[in-house]
């Protein structure tokens, strides 16, 4: 199994309203296919005020092409491709 997880944002259909929401993917391989097994989309918490950051936010344009990474690793099928996009350290 393996599993995705970011940001990205959505239009309403019915207001036309642009919604910032966080999302996680499971895939299993099943029958030489990778599959999802579960998927969870939540509204982005309001930022906090109060918050402090010693690193700057990552722009949009960066997580849509960490998302074409992942994606184009798992296009591949090949497993140590999609390994190749996972953090060395925690």
């Amino acid at each position: 199994w393996c599993q995705d997880a970011g940001i990205y944002e959505f239009t309403m259909g019915a207001t036309g309203d642009k919604v910032k929401a966080r999302y996680t993917y499971v895939y299993v391989y099943e029958n030489g296919q990778w599959k999802i097994a579960h998927h969870h989309s939540s509204v982005m918490p309001e930022e906090h005020s109060g918050a402090s950051s010693s690193s700057a936010p990552i722009a949009d344009d960066e997580v849509r092409s960490l998302f074409s990474l992942w994606n184009n690793a798992l296009a591949t099928l090949n497993p140590d491709e999609v390994a190749k996009r996972y953090s060395k350290a925690p």
